[in-house]
């Protein structure tokens, strides 16, 4: 079951071939991770979703208040039976149909859909994680290439480049040949007590999680966290990287290329992210 406009109804029965969101990827969404009915970081994903609608010109609802989100993400989980189970929600939201590239209406709707996870808190994935460069396609570094949105072309061609050549993942380039981010998440790189994440000015992802990891860091006496542009060069040199995302929490990079890397400064973060959310 879906909620479509906080109406619960069947998964197989809401979208037009008019809607905006499929046919222009006029859209936006949250991934949303709720453990046992508590929302994580409902707050952040909340103000990142008006600003984003804001900047897609999108008319947002008086009714679309924090606790108005937060009440209708429940809602779906309750109609699923799930509000005891940890959760994937995505919330999408998008504008009315109507028009052709030029909308006939800014005011806009929404579905909530549901994916049960098996892991209630954040672990750390060990396992093996190859990475490389993809260099197809670059991204551009505007304000559009920081949203989430319906337009993820680079991303899916991306993922399949790293399937067809047994890669776990990709790091993305933007048009200024830096690395900006993994097709699924912002990436961070150690070299010593510095941590580094590239700028939002460089084009990634405004990630609620690459929020929470710059937070805790900062509180971390031992080492300095950098928001700086990272050259493909500096990969090599570096003694860790890691990708965060708020599904899996932080994703250790194993190897790079010929380049092998340690995982100790992950395993220091999510035992501190976790203690985080139990705290809040």
């Amino acid at each position: 079951m879906i909620n479509f406009n906080g109406n619960i109804l069947d998964n197989n029965k809401v979208l037009s071939i008019e809607n905006r969101g499929f046919a222009y990827g006029d859209a936006l969404f949250e991934t949303i991770k709720v453990s046992h009915g508590k929302i994580l970081f409902l707050e952040d994903h909340y103000f990142r979703l008006m600003a984003s609608m804001r900047i897609m010109r999108m008319e947002i609802p008086m009714s679309f208040t924090m606790e108005y989100i937060e009440e209708q993400i429940l809602k779906t989980l309750e109609s699923n039976s799930l509000s005891k189970s940890s959760v994937r929600a995505k919330f999408t939201v998008f504008r009315n149909e109507g028009g052709l590239y030029t909308p006939s209406t800014n005011d806009i709707g929404y579905i909530i859909s549901i994916k049960v996870l098996e892991e209630d808190f954040y672990t750390l994935n060990d396992a093996f994680y190859e990475v490389d460069l993809f260099k197809d396609y670059y991204m551009s570094p505007t304000l559009l290439s920081t949203l989430k949105s319906n337009n993820k072309a680079l991303n899916i061609v991306g993922s399949i480049y790293a399937k067809e050549n047994n890669l776990n993942n990709c790091l993305i380039l933007n048009t200024n040949k830096q690395v900006v981010e993994a097709l699924n998440g912002n990436v961070f790189l150690v070299k010593g007590n510095t941590i580094k994440t590239p700028p939002i000015e460089d084009g990634c992802l405004k990630g609620i999680m690459r929020k929470q990891i710059i937070e805790i860091l900062k509180k971390v006496e031992e080492y300095d966290v950098v928001e700086a542009s990272i050259s493909p060069f500096e990969i090599q040199k570096a003694d860790e990287v890691f990708i965060t995302n708020v599904i899996v929490g932080i994703q250790p990079i194993s190897k790079y290329r010929k380049k092998l890397f340690s995982n100790e400064v992950s395993k220091q973060l999510i035992g501190k992210l976790n203690m985080s959310i139990r705290l809040n």
